[in-house]
């Protein structure tokens, strides 16, 4: 049963890993083209918010319910902004770009809590290094924004899931050192 259990995070961390390498591949891309990244960025959340507006509506209609028009009026506030952003994809990378960093700083923080749960086990310094940076990334592109979004955004969050991905790598990879021991 030992085996079993042993194998089966074995196989997890290969797929942590490779989330890992692809996180570092993704934020490289995102370095050498910020801009585009940004603008990537902005549609993906553009077609998720038509996506989620639509979905949000289906359920307005497919239940009784009391607040069936609040489900629905969301629904539709989300179809439009969705639409509004794939419009106008500049000024939704402005709305995002300040988004981004909020949601970098209480990742950080979130990272920073678990960092501090996972001590002293191995690994844990790299969970730290990454609340750390994600928190000061966050902060720089608040402190930059709206000036520099062009290029803030897409540079930043290549950054970030650089070091998300490196820190992944290395926590997969103590994870199969303790795997290999274990078995």
């Amino acid at each position: 049963m030992a085996d079993g259990i042993v194998g089966g995070v074995r196989r997890a961390s290969g797929w942590s890993i490779a989330l890992g390498i692809l996180m570092i591949i993704a934020g490289m891309i995102a370095i050498f083209a910020p801009m585009e990244a940004g603008i990537v960025v902005v549609i993906v959340v553009g077609w998720m918010a038509v996506f989620n507006g639509g979905a949000q509506l289906f359920y307005a209609f497919s239940h009784e319910a009391k607040h069936r028009w609040l489900e629905a009026l969301l629904g539709i506030i989300y179809i439009i902004a969705g639409i509004y952003i794939l419009m106008h994809p500049l000024g939704g990378l402005l709305a995002i770009t300040l988004l981004i960093s909020c949601f970098l700083i209480v990742y950080g923080v979130f990272a920073l809590v678990l960092a501090f749960q996972m001590r002293p086990a191995p690994g844990w310094g790299w969970v730290l290094f990454d609340a750390i940076v994600t928190i000061f990334l966050g902060i720089l592109i608040y402190i930059h924004w709206p000036m520099n979004t062009e290029w803030v955004m897409g540079t930043l969050v290549g950054i970030s899931f650089i070091v998300t991905g490196v820190s992944r790598l290395m926590v997969s990879l103590a994870v199969r050192r303790l795997t290999a021991k274990a078995a």
